[in-house]
């Protein structure tokens, strides 16, 4: 045997050795990705094949962290990267695997290779190695670095997206578990009586909302009831609504007067959220034994009191419950009743409501409903006739936060009915 075909021999053991090399690899990281090996054990496995199988000296592995961020997983011989997150607007650069050459960016000049990796046009991955060789021969090593870069970061991206997607199923789950107990804590039918009929409306903005209204009857003739809007949206505001459920409920028994009640509530809340949430609220007691309401304003929509063809905004009270721990001053608001009437109440997301002109359903847009009301037979007619009226003004426009309203139609007590007030 001549010492070119020995040559040539022991080129192509070299060369079949480097494809069982390879294949080897690729089985085996085939094999971690089917077991669902945990992502720091992949990048080392990576690590481990690029530096001693493949006898490559510098490599640096990066990952999409968001925001046109990306942070290197995995490196060699590039601490100088391994912090760095600003690299995303260089790397993207770069759409197909090429060499680096002296026109690159100076960031990039200690290695010979990037490798992009993506996936639907959206970049996933990208590697940078170093110590290559520019001849012919490195092709086959450079081609199988590019492979073996593309699983690794196939695998990757796939387990992080099947996790998002455990996740969102996971928070779809918790979002249906609010939304259950939200529409207990939410009142499902309203109080009626010979001389009061009170109905609502609510749709939360996403599948649980911060509004909220409640209402304690104590006779045919006299009740409390509220309306708030909690600040947040989404879960935080809904679970900030369970707890102020459960302390207006449990506090509104233990006070007569509406003033020191709210006093009281405002700490309870406080305690709570440390000034980091707040409240407004509305809470109202219609007494038609002696033909008044008395409120409290904390820091809400002012509602409308509407009698005898008047309009009345009820404002009295006091600021927004849960931003101090004690409330600076409380007024109570008092209106006596004199003729059949309507209260109505909402939340400020019907007033945010916007068409397409950019137009508002403002306050003008209510009384020009409530002007109307005294033809509407009842609270719940009401209510559908102003949402009719919402619906055409905002078109194909989307509600932009929670809706709550509260309407409820009363009449006042003959002077020989009248008994004592409370």
């Amino acid at each position: 045997m001549s010492e070119t075909e020995q040559v040539s021999i022991e080129r192509l053991q070299q060369e079949l050795s480097l494809k069982q090399l390879q294949i080897n690899s690729l089985l085996t990281i085939t094999q971690a990705i089917n077991d669902n090996v945990a992502a720091p054990e992949l990048y080392n496995m990576y690590k481990s094949f690029i530096g001693w199988e493949m006898g490559i000296k510098r490599m640096a592995l990066f990952f999409n962290k968001g925001e046109k961020q990306w942070y290197c997983a995995t490196h060699l011989l590039a601490d100088h990267l391994a912090d760095r997150e600003d690299l995303g607007p260089i790397l993207m650069q770069y759409t197909k695997t090429q060499r680096i050459t002296e026109k690159d960016p100076e960031v990039l000049q200690d290695f010979d290779l990037i490798v992009p990796v993506y996936h639907k046009k959206v970049p996933i991955s990208f590697a940078l190695v170093g110590g290559l060789r520019a001849d012919a021969n490195e092709y086959p090593r450079i081609q199988f670095v590019t492979t073996f870069t593309n699983i690794i970061a196939v695998a990757l991206e796939n387990k992080r997206l099947f996790k998002k997607q455990i996740e969102q199923e996971r928070y779809a789950r918790d979002m249906e578990l609010a939304s259950s107990v939200q529409k207990m804590l939410i009142p499902d039918h309203l109080p009626k009586s010979n001389y009061f009929d009170m109905a609502s409306v609510y749709k939360p903005h996403f599948t649980v909302g911060g509004d909220y209204f409640d209402f304690i009857q104590y006779d045919e003739r006299r009740l409390t009831f509220c309306i708030a809007d909690i600040s947040g949206k989404g879960v935080s505001a809904a679970i900030l609504m369970a707890n102020f459920q459960a302390i207006l409920q449990s506090l509104i028994y233990q006070y007569r007067d509406l003033e020191t009640f709210v006093f009281a509530l405002n700490q309870a809340v406080y305690r709570i959220t440390k000034s980091d949430r707040f409240i407004t609220l509305f809470i109202g007691e219609l007494n038609l034994k002696n033909n008044t309401l008395q409120y409290i304003n904390a820091g809400h929509h002012p509602p409308f009191l509407l009698q005898n063809g008047e309009i009345t905004r009820l404002e009295s009270g006091c600021t927004i419950i849960g931003a101090f721990e004690t409330l600076p001053e409380i007024h109570m608001g008092q209106v006596e009743l004199t003729h059949p009437g309507m209260f109505f109440a909402c939340t400020d997301g019907l007033t945010d409501i916007v068409n397409d002109l950019e137009q508002y359903f403002d306050d003008d847009h209510l009384i020009e409903a409530l002007k109307e009301a005294h033809d509407i037979p009842s609270a719940n007619a009401f209510n559908e006739a102003l949402m009719e009226k919402v619906d055409a003004f905002r078109g194909e426009m989307p509600y932009p936060d929670d809706i709550a309203l509260l309407t409820c139609k009363y009449k006042v007590a003959e002077k020989e009915d009248k008994g004592s007030g409370k």
